[in-house]
């Protein structure tokens, strides 16, 4: 087995990563680029590939075409050297129920040639320590509620010092209070300087935890990078509300805007009529400041009775980009 390339700055990179089940393709020829050190959130409605996708990276599944790339290492060539260094939470986590919480992760520990016997009960210790769950160490599993196995799974992906954390929908089943400990301790990870991978169907979650993002759709990559690029990618719409639309409309012509074809389904206001202009790109919304198009419209002599920017929200920029809702809250 080879090394294989190292790539500078990426905790993940695939190229073409694509899985079959038939003639259904899964994930189709997905390019990921995780920076090292960032949270990235892995977005998508359910369904659109983004558990296959986690679980070829992993190497738990073989990838019909394409290369993956993990912490600088082909996988699935590297996976003895590559996996000690990456924690995961893949599917919801799985443990001996008439076992307590501690007892589960001392068997998981110990299953792994690569820990040390002699500082496993201070890592289990503090591994509970970090999820919450020191009170409900002596506790059976089976008495554990959905939530409280979520978190006892985190703890067994940080038994170890990991580069590397790869969170399957990680705040399933989790009450508004356990949601703010999960995204409290992804974000204390990564200032510790581990890279975050978190999977999930929420946009409040990736919103509020995470500083890149993927978007997944029906398994195809539709965006990604950094989050404040994908807030900014959306369009922006400009509302005037003027009794002068005919002068108006010359005045937006000749700054090369063209208004939305009015709405016949507004009634007819007293301040006069609602007049809508788009820009869909980022270089549009740059180049066109809507205190210029104020500016514009006063000294042609247009009164302007009301003046609205609207941009879109990272919620509609995702619909837009799969056609799908996504969950915005718990």
């Amino acid at each position: 087995m080879g090394d294989g390339p190292v790539t500078d700055g990426l905790a993940i990179e695939t190229h073409g990563l694509s899985k079959h089940f038939g003639q259904q393709a899964a994930v189709d020829s997905v390019d990921l680029a995780v920076p090292h050190g960032t949270v990235f959130g892995f977005l998508g409605p359910n369904g659109s590939g983004k558990t296959t996708t986690i679980r070829m990276l992993l190497g738990l599944a073989a990838a019909s075409a394409g290369t993956v790339n993990l912490l600088g290492r082909e996988m699935p060539d590297n996976l003895h050297e590559v996996l000690p260094r990456v924690g995961a939470l893949v599917e919801g986590p799985a443990f001996y129920p008439f076992l307590s919480g501690a007892a589960n992760l001392h068997r998981l520990d110990s299953a792994s040639p690569h820990t040390v016997p002699g500082t496993r009960k201070a890592r289990v210790q503090r591994a509970l320590e970090r999820v919450g769950l020191e009170h409900a160490a002596g506790k059976r599993v089976h008495a554990y509620s959905l939530g409280m196995k979520q978190r006892l799974g985190i703890a067994n992906a940080l038994l170890s010092p990991r580069e590397l954390l790869v969170l399957d929908e990680p705040t399933n089943g989790l009450d508004p209070q356990g949601t703010r400990e999960v995204r409290n301790l992804v974000r204390s990870l990564a200032h510790q300087g581990t890279t975050i991978f978190v999977s999930s169907h929420l946009l409040a979650e990736v919103d509020q935890m995470c500083t890149h993002a993927a978007v997944m759709s029906a398994g195809k990559l539709v965006a990604q990078g950094p989050l404040t690029e994908l807030r900014q990618a959306g369009s922006t719409r400009l509302r005037l509300v003027t009794p002068d639309g005919g002068a108006a409309r010359e005045v937006l012509g000749r700054l090369g805007l063209v208004p939305e074809p009015p709405d016949p389904g507004l009634q007819a206001q007293p301040d006069g009529e609602t007049i809508a202009v788009v820009l869909e790109t980022a270089a549009q919304q740059a180049a066109v400041l809507p205190e210029d198009v104020v500016r514009h419209l006063v000294q042609a002599g247009v009164r302007v009775r009301g003046f609205a920017v609207e941009r879109e929200s990272l919620e509609d920029r995702f619909v837009a980009l799969t056609g799908e809702g996504f969950d915005v809250a718990q």
